[in-house]
């Protein structure tokens, strides 16, 4: 269903307000009747709320959750949403933003920022100020310690071993008179595994609110001074940075590099059996090196998933060597055909200060002392805002769910459900249940109840994901807000009121021609791929312009061969919008419905200067 038609009058065809629909008054797809029983009672919309949940504008988050999500990976929202509203509203106490409410519905996330109380604002000021103020001037030490802490929460979750229940205790276990038994374990790691989970995201917005933040001030303070620099050229202040989210890709590089220059390239011809690849280069002159380096550079970079951690079924590089290899093989294709694979970084700063000089020489006296201050401490926090995403939705995530599949298989072999990862049909609660019952069951002898209950119950669960996964969601729900004011709303959703505007069918649209974001400047044309998986990366061809959903940071390997990128969702601040400006690439993000209206093969141009795109075929 189109955007357009989803338009609908709030309260008939004659009043001027419109609005997306209600979440009350849209109904779920066939099959999938009684979807809300899957999920917890808090992340829906209840009948006996209307009134409140309706008086509220939510839009979908596709940008992070572009998928229908399976009861168990509502962790993953509920661990992240809550722990930015802590940071907001109750650690750093952000003068002008509180968290973000979410619920499910029809099995997508939707959200709706928490606005500050106008009362409220100036007396969090001070607070603010002496709470962020402590990170940015010690930003390098108190980054230092993130690190030896989460490192120390990943090696924890490491630690964890998920295996069956023995059938008699261990002897020396007995006999030193330790008192428990291995059930007792079992609880408590899986326990111990929600919580370390739940410790890292908040881990994670430790610092990242903050680098929003700076950047923030940055633009507001640029927007007050040069009232007609575009959001692009503020951005352009900051690129150019040594970021670790682009490691993993790096790495792939030297990789190729190596293989070139130790004559395997030829090995390369088919990456699909990774175990038999790596063996003949075992045996191959020059193998030996190439192998190390493959080693070396697996931990912890090949902790990187071809999705964005947040779902069960995310393939991580170490776990599906197939993979890197496949990135590994395309890069010495490029060689072979001439390119030069590296990032230009330098010219990236010749850029960024050319911008910055070009604005600074405006200004004097306070205003020149003040913009240099705000340059030099957003260029600092600016690279945790991606180096996060690599150490936790990757890295850590990686982890978790590795761990997570290795109970749930545990669980299948004791009969409780039909496939190895059916665990994720469950929600947490229910998992923690299952367990007590198979360790109740172990321990007094006789069956468990859940190998006789949970096999149908997943299999109607399985069905009802499916049937939610056949519509696409609404944009947003309910009447939108006349003006689009939230900063973060804005940086890193890209929600415009222009956008919403768009999606009701009530913008300025040109037949043709999809408005978004201009998210990286330049222009570019050439024939549309339109992905919306990983797997699909292996079509891409050189010159292509990439049109998907949303794109992942792993993805950044075939960077190399497209000419621009076009998404559904994003803002300025969006993954996309950052990678593309440090690949020096055109890109429109916040689309809304570009991955549906355009075709693979369609010729496109995309200006990342104005935020169109058009399909010129």
């Amino acid at each position: 269903m189109s955007t357009t038609t989803a338009a609908r009058s709030l309260e008939g065809e004659s009043t001027a307000s419109r609005s997306f629909p209600s979440p009350y008054d849209q109904a779920p797809p066939a099959g999938a009747e009684g979807w809300k029983d899957l999920y917890a009672y808090n992340l829906v919309f209840q009948d006996n709320r209307r009134a409140v949940e309706e008086a509220k504008f939510w839009f979908c988050d596709s940008q992070h959750w572009p998928t229908v999500t399976k009861p168990f990976e509502t962790i993953g929202f509920e661990f992240a949403v809550g722990c930015l509203g802590q940071y907001n509203s109750r650690q750093l106490l952000i003068p002008t933003a509180n968290g973000i409410e979410y619920r499910m519905h029809n099995g997508y996330l939707y959200m709706s920022p928490v606005a500050v109380a106008p009362e409220q604002i100036e007396a969090r000021v001070p607070q603010f100020m002496e709470r962020a103020g402590h990170y940015f001037q010690n930003w390098e030490s108190l980054l230092q310690n993130w690190h030896v802490k989460l490192r120390a929460t990943i090696d924890e979750m490491e630690s964890i071993d998920f295996s069956a229940l023995p059938e008699k205790i261990a002897l020396d276990d007995v006999l030193s008179g330790k008192g428990t038994g291995p059930g007792t374990e079992l609880l408590g790691d899986y326990d111990r595994m929600i919580a370390l989970a739940y410790r890292a995201w908040q881990y994670h917005f430790e610092f990242l609110n903050l680098g929003y933040v700076a950047y923030l001030d940055l633009f507001m303070f640029c927007k007050s001074v040069f009232p007609r620099i575009s959001d692009q050229a503020i951005a352009t202040m900051v690129q150019g940075v040594d970021m670790e989210l682009f490691r993993p890709d790096d790495e792939l590089k030297k990789l190729a590099k190596l293989a070139v220059k130790n004559g395997l390239t030829d090995v390369f011809a088919d990456t699909s059996d990774a175990e038999a690849l790596l063996a003949t280069i075992g045996g191959r002159s020059g193998g030996a090196e190439w192998l190390a380096q493959w080693k070396e550079s697996q931990d912890p970079w090949f902790n990187f998933t071809t999705g964005n951690g947040f779902y069960a079924h995310d393939e991580y590089w170490r776990d599906v060597p197939s993979t890197p290899l496949a990135f590994i093989k395309g890069y010495i294709d490029r060689i072979h055909a001439g390119h030069d694979i590296d990032r230009d970084i330098q010219h990236l700063i010749v850029e960024r200060d050319r911008i910055t000089e070009e604005y600074a020489e405006l200004l004097d006296g306070e205003a020149l002392e003040t913009f240099r201050g705000k340059i030099g401490l957003a260029r600092t926090v600016y690279p945790y805002v991606e180096n996060h995403n690599f150490y936790i939705e990757h890295w850590t995530m990686g982890v978790f769910w590795r761990k997570m599949r290795q109970l749930s298989g545990v669980l299948q072999a004791e009969g409780f459900w039909p496939q190895a990862n059916d665990m994720f049909y469950l929600r947490r609660d229910e998992v923690r249940e299952v367990l007590f019952d198979y360790v109740n069951g172990w321990m007094v002898g006789a069956p468990a109840i859940g190998p006789d209950y949970w096999p149908a119950e997943v299999e109607r669960r399985r069905g009802i994901v499916a049937a939610l996964e056949t519509a696409r969601p609404q944009p947003a729900l309910n009447t939108p807000p006349e003006v689009i004011t939230e900063p973060f709303t804005l940086m890193l959703w890209g929600i415009t009121t222009e956008q919403i505007q768009n999606w009701l069918g009530e913008g300025d649209q040109v037949e043709g021609t999809l408005k978004g974001m201009a998210a990286s400047p330049g222009i570019a044309e050439g024939p549309a791929r339109v992905i919306s998986s990983a797997s699909q990366l292996s079509e891409v061809q050189d010159g292509d312009i990439l049109v998907a959903p949303v794109t992942a940071p792993s993805w950044v390997p075939v960077f190399g061969k497209i000419r621009a990128t076009v998404t559904d969702i994003g803002g300025m601040m969006s993954h996309a919008a950052i990678v593309c400006r440090e690949y020096g690439m055109p890109a429109v993000t916040g689309t809304g419905t570009g991955s549906t209206e355009i075709r693979t093969g369609q010729m496109i141009r995309v200006d990342g200067n104005t935020g169109t795109v058009t399909i010129l075929d």
